[in-house]
């Protein structure tokens, strides 16, 4: 298996709750965790990009350090670990984006691949005038659509003439071009989005808990099939780590009962929205009730392994064989010594 770590450039990482450390994002926190994970074994970390938080007592999301530039900073102080920033496709043009990741993978001798993020949060493009009217919520996997096949056009050749319904280029030219491959992550969870997946990306993080990860992962490899395609598929998990079963168990239930109700209630008016069925309104608003470890909006809706090293083991090498995924993505409460503990005491009983 794989292991990445989603980093946490955004405040307070993925945990709207008092219950979890409250903090600013900085560069040196992800360089920290960024290096503890390349000495540690994992392969990859991935960046968000938010440009409005949520607000609430903790200020969910309302600092967030921008995507590119962070993972160019980290391509330069690391030497090995896979770097993926995220595109949020409203915010720029293609032919930007295909040059900026050719910068990228050329700082990191060929590290970078691509997380494409179509958007759902309304209020972060309102704000710049870059949203394009309520119908992109039903749009947007056809302008992800366009939009990627530009950027791999312009990778491949260096230059690209388009005309489309959301892009006119005219030989438009991007040297020097990537020196290889550039993988593609999505986590497009609506059919509409799996489809997406199915057809144009390498990979897929998957945020949802095990009742639903097996038919999901069933779904993609059936839909890459019809393309002769293969998708790897990466679970979402948060991680809390500690000597015992009950002691991390109590941690994860103080999460939830100082939730950041205010947050909550702005991300779920946001996600609301979204007219796209089986997207991300209706995965938010389903987890206002869900447990720990199918994901309470407590942790954003993402699902939680919890226990010892022994017992995480365990799950996770479920879940592996269970539902057949090529890896997990983690995040933690305490990002570098969950790195460290996973990489020394859980990693080494996966077998």
């Amino acid at each position: 298996m794989k292991f990445g770590v989603f980093l946490p450039n955004g405040s307070n990482g993925y945990i709207p709750s008092e219950g979890s450390p409250v903090y600013q994002p900085t560069f040196e926190h992800n360089k920290a965790i960024s290096l503890e994970a390349e000495a540690q074994g994992l392969d990859f970390v991935l960046s968000m990009m938010k440009y409005r938080g949520f607000g609430g007592s903790t200020g969910y999301w309302d600092s967030c350090l921008e995507s590119f530039t962070l993972m160019a900073g980290l391509a330069s102080v690391t030497e090995r670990i896979g770097l993926f920033p995220s595109i949020s496709l409203l915010s720029q043009h293609p032919a930007v984006v295909a040059r900026m990741i050719a910068t990228l993978d050329d700082i990191s001798s060929g590290r970078c691949g691509l997380n494409i993020v179509t958007g759902w949060n309304r209020a972060e493009y309102l704000q710049m005038d870059m949203w394009p009217g309520d119908s992109h919520y039903e749009r947007r996997y056809d302008y992800a659509s366009e939009y990627l096949t530009i950027l791999k056009t312009l990778w491949e050749t260096g230059r690209c003439s388009h005309k489309g319904e959301f892009f006119s280029l005219d030989d438009c030219t991007v040297y020097p071009q990537p020196s290889g491959d550039i993988p593609i992550v999505c986590a497009g969870q609506s059919p509409r989005g799996r489809q997406f997946v199915a057809e144009s990306a390498d990979h897929q993080f998957v945020l949802t808990g095990k009742s639903n990860l097996i038919g999901g992962v069933k779904d993609i490899q059936s839909r890459a099939a019809k393309y002769n395609r293969n998708v790897g598929i990466y679970a979402l998990y948060h991680m809390i780590i500690e000597d015992t079963d009950e002691k991390a168990k109590g941690v994860a239930e103080d999460i939830v009962r100082k939730a950041d109700t205010g947050a909550i209630r702005n991300i779920l008016a946001s996600a609301s929205l979204d007219t796209n069925e089986g997207g991300s309104s209706d995965q938010l608003q389903s987890a206002l009730d869900q447990s720990i470890e199918e994901g309470n909006m407590a942790f954003m809706g993402i699902p939680v392994i919890v226990g010892s090293p022994a017992t995480i083991a365990k799950q996770i090498m479920s879940l592996r064989d269970d539902s057949g995924i090529e890896g997990m993505l983690f995040s933690w409460p305490d990002f570098v010594e969950g790195v460290r503990r996973f990489g020394e005491e859980v990693v080494p009983l996966i077998d």
